[in-house]
């Protein structure tokens, strides 16, 4: 290969990139829309919100990082979960925020089990519908084969 040719494949490689780091961008608007019109009027970030994301992990028989939002605001605080990957192991997303009113993308569960940990006062909303095949129950509205997306809340108190 030439040089010039190397130089052409990298610039190629990088528009590349940063055309999916734009749609990327763009995409989060949608997810947030239909997140919020979960919710309903009753959600306390108007029409034009600031949010945070916050990136899950790929785990691949049982092997990869766990992902927890253990920040705790005095505010509400909207929140973008990026998919969630699970495949043929156990999986578990912490969202620990008691303020937290968190906007699943997506989650993606095959043969395994993916447990959401959701603070008692937190809010939960899916921006998909949710498919399941051959699983249990898809609380989470994820994409689940063989296996089971649930939701736990915790940090409620003792009643």
């Amino acid at each position: 290969m030439k040089s010039g040719d190397v130089s052409r494949s990298l610039a190629v490689i990088l528009l590349g990139l940063m055309g999916s780091g734009l749609a990327q961008a763009q995409a989060d608007s949608p997810a947030l829309e239909a997140c919020l019109r979960a919710w309903g009027e009753n959600h306390p970030f108007g029409s034009r919100p600031t949010y945070r994301t916050l990136a899950t992990s790929v785990k691949v028989f049982g092997r990869g990082p766990s992902t927890a939002d253990r920040e705790v605001t005095d505010t509400p605080a909207l929140i973008l979960v990026n998919p969630g990957v699970n495949v043929m192991g156990a999986s578990e997303i912490e969202l620990l925020n008691p303020n937290g009113w968190y906007c699943l993308r997506s989650a993606v569960n095959v043969m395994g089990g993916m447990d959401i940990k959701l603070h008692c006062r937190a809010r939960l909303a899916s921006a998909s519908g949710g498919t399941t095949v051959w699983g249990g129950d898809n609380a989470a509205k994820g994409v689940t084969v063989m296996g089971a997306i649930t939701v736990e809340r915790v940090g409620c108190p003792d009643t």
